[in-house]
This record gives structure tokens, sequence and C-alpha cells, in this order.
């Protein structure tokens, strides 16, 4: 096993459960019926954009595990 995959797991099990989690809620937004189709897109843009921010920290943050920069105060 790869000396950094023990610390890039507990990062993507959150990172999944975050969007399985937002997506979930985007997913049973839509089967509401009683909503307008507008008023359903745009109340589903927040959670759309945290998962895309999530996914874009984990990409981040598996960058800099594997680069070795493992404590980010180092640099403050």
């Amino acid at each position: 096993m790869h000396a950094h995959f023990k610390k890039m797991i507990a990062p993507v099990i959150i990172t999944v459960i975050a969007v399985l989690t937002l997506g979930g809620w985007v997913l049973g937004w839509f089967l509401i019926d009683e909503i307008s189709v507008f008023a359903k897109c745009l109340t589903a843009l927040i959670p759309l954009a945290l998962i895309g921010v999530s996914i874009f920290v984990l990409v981040e943050r598996i960058q800099e595990i594997r680069s070795g920069e493992e404590d980010d105060l180092s640099n403050y």
C-alpha cells in the first residue's frame, strides 16, 4: 500500500458522504411536484455549487498529500 494512501481515505470518505447527501437533497427537491421548475433550478444551485467546491477541495487536498505538504499551518 502506498504511504500516502492512508492519509487520503478520510478526505475521500467525507467528500463522498457530502456529495451523496447534497445530491440526494437536490434529487428529492426535484421530485416535489408543487414547486415550479424555475424555483427548483434556482434552489438547486446552492447544493450543486457546494458539490463542486467539495470536489475541488478534495483534489487540492490529494495534491497536497502527494507533494508532502501535510501541515498547511507551516506555511504561515
